[in-house]
């Protein structure tokens, strides 16, 4: 199957490269200014994104088709993108000291390979060389300086811009009842007869005559949240199995269940409090609405800085 995926991955890009003309002698896609993107270049960067898709859609070969020839062209399309960095770099007359190239070579090194050799060694083994190797790392340096001269420094999200965001998404913020739950999970074992409910009514008796919930769930609870006392935190009704909801959501704050017996296990639960239906609001939903707007506004300069340096260089695409 895995062979079959990679001939699959090689066929799409030869007919996305024939498509548009695409010379197989040279494998060239594009030429942006004087250097060429190859068929090979677009290969490797594609196979990531092929895995994932080979397998979300594995029973679906003619989405996954489509979806692999998309993923081709967008491939294409960021390294045309990343080319044009380089090329932007490159005449504005800017200079990355090898200094530099040194010191994230070393802390690569550091942090996932531990010592050079090992780095030479992982590098041969994926057939690239140490050349290579610096060279990606400078591009990545050269990419990342200008995109956050270009493009994030120029990002501004205004609490104003927040709020409109929010009340024009109300409805992605909604949450469905909630409770906020404790629960003491036992496991029965092949050929229970009894004996974890047993333990599970005994836990009960405890609790009822004083013992802590937490200190039970803590000592005898199977799930786990064992360790934080059986602690679920707020859970929403669909979170659980029916047997396990249609208790929950008709205790009180405070009130415990009595033993809820399924045939995998024994249960005992205390919810510690519960919230109606509501909309999030505004104060709790603040970040993740602030990272969303930053992240369309970084992809809106971006794609019209990009837009500005293909009116002033040369691309061909083959």
């Amino acid at each position: 199957m895995r062979f079959f995926c990679k001939l699959l991955v090689v066929g799409m890009l030869l007919g996305c490269a024939s498509a548009v003309g695409s010379s197989l002698v040279t494998g060239i896609q594009a030429v942006v200014d004087n250097s060429a993107i190859t068929y090979l270049e677009v290969q490797e960067y594609t196979l990531p994104a092929e895995q994932t898709l080979q397998q979300q859609y594995q029973n679906q070969p003619e989405v996954y088709r489509q979806k692999l020839g998309q993923a081709v062209n967008e491939s294409l399309e960021q390294l045309v993108d990343r080319q044009l960095m380089l090329h932007e770099f490159k005449e504005k007359g800017y200079n990355l000291p090898e200094s530099i190239i040194d010191e994230e070579i070393q802390k690569r090194i550091h942090d996932r390979y531990g010592d050079r050799m090992t780095l030479i060694k992982t590098l041969q083994a994926q057939g690239m060389t140490l050349e290579k190797y610096r060279q990606q790392i400078r591009d990545q340096i050269i990419v990342d300086y200008l995109q956050s001269q270009n493009v994030s420094s120029a990002v501004i999200v205004s609490p104003h811009k927040i709020e409109v965001y929010y009340q024009a998404h109300t409805n992605q913020y909604r949450v469905g009842e909630e409770v906020k739950l404790r629960m003491i999970v036992l496991n029965k074992s092949a050929g229970d007869n009894g004996e974890t409910h047993q333990l599970a009514e005994d836990i009960l008796t405890k609790i009822k005559e004083g013992a802590s919930f937490v200190q039970m769930a803590s000592v005898y609870s199977q799930g786990s949240q064992k360790s934080e006392g059986g602690e679920w935190g707020w859970v929403e009704k669909d979170v659980l199995r029916k047997e396990l909801a249609d208790v929950a959501f008709t205790l009180k704050p405070g009130q415990r269940s009595g033993v809820i017996d399924t045939p995998g296990a024994c249960y005992l639960m205390l919810v510690e409090d519960r919230h109606p239906a509501h909309i999030r609001s505004l104060s709790k939903v603040r970040d993740d609405i602030e990272k969303t707007l930053l992240a369309q506004e970084r992809a809106h300069l971006q794609k019209q800085w990009i837009e500005r340096l293909k009116k002033t260089t040369f691309i061909r695409y083959f």
